[in-house]
Order: C-alpha cells, then structure tokens, then sequence
C-alpha cells in the first residue's frame, strides 16, 4: 500500500513525483528532495549554502510531520550538492538538526539541482501513521 503525503508548510512539487510516499502498513516514509525554497514564495531563499540548507531542512521537517514521522525517526539521508566545497558550510547546518545519534547520510556532488539550487535533501524516515 502507497500513500501520498502533502503539505503546504514545505513548497509543493515542481514535477511529477511526491513530497512524501508512506507505505507498508504507514511503518516507513520516504520522502523526495527538499530544496531550499520558500514555500509561502516558492522562490529559492537567498544567502548561499547555509541558508538554503536551513530551509531544505525546515522544509523536510514540515512534510515528515505531515507524514506522521520526525527528523528525529529519520534513518537515512541523502544529501546532493552543486558543489562539493560546500560541504562543511552544509554539514554545520546539518548538525544543528541531527543530534547524536545521527542517521545514516550520503552525499554527492551532482552537475545540477532544480531551479540552480546549491542543495537537495531527501529522508527515509519511521512513520506511526
């Protein structure tokens, strides 16, 4: 069993795909990349990579609570990035939202995100719903 979560609290998607998909039985929830938009404006927030990996993340946590889950029942993260020497600015910001114990994470340098974004997040999270 599929379902699809939305949210208006993260921007909706720009493409054929989900924000989030919960299935079997509710008990995982996999969500699509969040970018560092505004989802009141759905433009890309200014102020480089911190800045946009602050609200890809804010923006993750919103579809994750519509989801029935939480940054803390995340499991596993992927994190693309336009550039690769942005990755310590990313992971400060990171770490402000991943305490200890921090879930497994991938990271890449891709040749390019939607709308030139710098970052994209996307989660494997555990769903009660």
């Amino acid at each position: 069993m599929r379902e699809e979560v939305r949210t208006p609290k993260a921007p909706g998607a720009i493409g054929p795909y989900s924000q989030a998909i919960r299935f079997d039985a509710g008990a995982l929830l996999v969500t699509a990349g969040q970018l560092g938009i505004d989802p009141a404006s759905g433009a890309l927030v200014e102020g480089g990579i911190a800045a946009e990996c602050r609200q890809a993340l804010q923006n993750l946590r919103a579809v994750l609570e519509a989801g029935g889950s939480d940054l803390s029942r995340v499991v596993k993260v992927t994190v693309f990035l336009a550039d690769m020497d942005e990755f310590a600015p990313m992971n400060e910001v990171y770490a402000e939202f991943f305490p200890a114990p921090h879930p497994a994470r991938s990271a890449f340098q891709v040749a390019a995100l939607p709308k030139s974004a710098r970052v994209e997040i996307e989660a494997l999270a555990l769903s009660d719903t």
